[in-house]
Parts: C-alpha cells; structure tokens; sequence
C-alpha cells in the first residue's frame, strides 16, 4: 500500500542468501519470525494490574542463526549498522555502545541466571519489517523473537509465558525500563485471527475473535521516533505507584490501582488531592473499564460501541495520562472525523509512535490521503500508514 511505514520489505529468502554471504556455508541455519503489535485498547495500565487487549500482527522481524563451532557470539542486522561480538561465557552488562545488541545480551545475561548452558556460541543476522521506535513494539519483537530462536536452537525447555517474562525482565535489570508485560505476552503468545484479553496481574488470558467484517485497522506512524527509555514512562509509572500508595495508606485495600471499578474510584478519588496523581490514577481505572466493555461488544459483533471506546480510549490518553502530542492528536483527531472511520487512538506508550483507526476497507484510500494532507499541514512531515492484520507469535519457519 502507498505510504508504507518501511522503506523495504525483507523476505526471508533474502535473509538466508544473506546470512550464508556474511557468515559462510555449513550447518543448519534455522529461521525464526516475531511479530508487531497493536494494542486495540487499554494503554498504561499493563503496569497497574489492568486488562489488556491486543493483537500480534502481520508485520514480523525475522531471525537466521546458527550454531557456531566456538564460544563467539556474533550479531548482525540487514537495516540497521553495526557488528557485534561477544563471547557466550561472559556476564553480559549494559553497554550503550552496544546500541541494540542491549536487547539480546539482557535475554542471554536473563537465560544464564536461569541456570541455562551453553555449549557454544552461534550467530545471528535480523531483518525486521517493523519500524523501530514506532510504538508497535519492535523492541518487544527482538526480545522475544531472540530468546526464541536460542531456546528453540539450544533446546532449553521454557514456554511461550516464561518467553514473555525474560523479554520483560530483561527491560527491567537490562535497560532499566520498568515496563509492564504485555508487550512481551502477546508477541510470545499471539494468534492469527484472534486479540488477547490479558490479565496482566494474574497473566490469566483469553483468546477473542477478531471479526472485523468490512472494518480493517490501519496503522498510523507519526514518523517522530521514541525511544522508550528516554521518554516519560518511568514518570508516569511513577507517578501511578504514588497514587496507589496513597489509597493504601488512607486504608482501601487493593493491590493495584486497576482492581478499583469507576464506581469505586468515585468513593475514593478525593482521597488523592494532588491533581496530576489523581488524573493517571482516574485514567487507569476508566481505561480499564474500557478494556473490559471492549471485549463484550467485538464478542457481540457491536462495532461501532468499539470505535466509541477507541474515542473514548483517546481523549483519557490525552487528558488525563498526557501522553499523546500534538502528532499523535492530529493523526487521531483527524481520523474520527473521516467517512468510515468507527474511532481511532494513540497505541503503545505514546510520546510519537504510532495511532490506529478502524476503517471501512472500501473507504481506505481516501481516509489515508486525507488524513495525510490534514497531517503534512500541521506537522511539517509525512506519516505513514499500513493496513494491518492479524498474524502469529513467535514462530519457527523451517
């Protein structure tokens, strides 16, 4: 489609022809893929013991690797420059010289603790279709394709669950981003033609259809890169623990600010004074809410009360969790206003990235051009648009 978000499509015949090419011939080299996602609704409250609900979608990072003869480890990436080299029996530590290859020791440094071992070294080369810093998570897709590929290749026994936690402890001991897991889950455990209603307190999930019928989602990228780390994320999970601490101090007994119900944020919501804790802490709950009712009216077919929440969803993002921009807000402001449109919103943590909407397929072209024009206007630059479907988790290819 016009307006694509990458500037090459990888395959991954190209991939093999070009890990033989750098690496040489001899022994398997087993492929892997890892998808994108996108959250369909329930954004920051991965982290408060909310419901989520995303997707894995047909936008993949692909992974060729080999075993190698020796204890090196060798990264490489057909879009992104930079080898690098390291040895499988060293601690692995952050290093920001390492830029990506962060990402994959922090899964290496998660598995050796774990008391996993290894026999040799092996290589690697990535090719990935997902923009980077895009807001559909194409860390997640590295972490998790990765500790993939090395479970699979080394026969380590861990499951899909534990495939989730290493990419989202990773974040946490590695690059020090205190991210929730949901991330991580859905690409670890996603499945063609189906969202996924997380509980992201209990990791209790549910596989929903997704029927769309003549409705297709369309990813908006505002084209402004975010890197998560640097961004507001911490701050606002911050910021949520200090709400929470708050309620429990004053005596409301809850784990997590998502256990309360709207209801119960109405009883107690003057317990928290300070107005900036009290809005994250509202949003939560509301988005929450949210989450729920989502599941209930796509179980029902009702797609319009969904475009409704994805509105909805938005305006709290902006609102009361100001994670939005002016980028993100024009892309969703302009999307609810075009023909065919049922609702759109921010999706990921925000700060740029990217935006979803939930089109009429027969109204796709003219809602891209339109939504692009109102965009260049505002913002001085493209963005950039997919239409997207559903596809599978973490999955082996040969």
């Amino acid at each position: 489609m016009a307006n694509d978000i990458t500037k090459k499509e990888y395959t991954t015949d190209e991939l093999k022809e070009a890990f033989i090419k750098m690496y040489g011939d001899g022994g398997e080299v087993r492929l892997y893929s890892s998808p994108a996602r996108i959250n369909i609704i329930g954004e920051h409250i991965d982290y408060n013991g909310g419901k989520v609900f995303p997707a894995s979608i047909n936008r993949y990072l692909y992974i060729a690797i080999r075993k190698r003869n020796d204890s090196k480890v060798l990264y490489n990436d057909m879009r992104f420059p930079g080898s690098f080299e390291f040895d499988i029996n060293q601690t692995f530590v952050y290093d920001k010289a390492n830029d990506y290859a962060n990402y994959l020791n922090g899964i290496l440094q998660q598995l050796k603790e774990r008391g996993c071992k290894f026999d040799c070294g092996f290589e690697i080369l990535m090719a990935s279709n997902i923009p980077a810093g895009g807001g559909i998570s194409s860390s997640s897709a590295l972490e998790c394709g990765f500790a993939y590929a090395v479970i699979d290749t080394f026969g380590f026994k861990l499951d899909r669950i534990e495939i989730a936690k290493l990419g989202q402890m990773s974040e946490h001991k590695f690059m020090n981003v205190m991210c929730g897991i949901m991330d991580q889950f859905i690409i670890a455990t996603g499945k063609k033609n189906y969202a996924e209603l997380l509980d992201c307190n209990t990791l209790e999930y549910e596989y929903v259809p997704l029927e769309l019928a003549d409705y297709r989602f369309v990813v908006m990228n505002t084209n402004k890169v975010r890197k998560l780390s640097d961004s507001k994320y911490n701050e606002r999970r911050g910021q949520c623990e200090q709400a929470l601490k708050i309620l429990l101090d004053n005596g409301v007994k809850i784990g997590a600010l998502c256990e309360l119900t709207p209801t119960d944020w109405e009883k107690y919501s003057s317990l928290v004074s300070d107005p900036v804790l009290n809005k994250r802490a509202r949003h939560c709950i509301a988005e929450n809410q949210r989450v729920k009712d989502a599941a209930s009216v796509l179980k029902a077919g009702d797609l319009i009360k969904l475009g409704q929440l994805l509105n909805e969803s938005h305006k709290s993002l902006q609102e009361d969790y100001e994670v939005t921009g002016i980028e993100l807000d024009t892309l969703a402001h302009t999307a609810q206003k075009q023909q065919g449109c049922l609702g759109a919103r921010m999706t990921g943590a925000g700060f740029g990235g990217c935006a979803i909407a939930l089109v009429h397929k027969d109204k796709i072209d003219d809602f891209i051009a339109n939504v692009q024009s109102t965009y260049e206007a505002a913002i001085g630059y493209k963005a950039g648009f997919f239409v997207c479907e559903t596809g599978d988790g973490v999955s082996k290819l040969n």
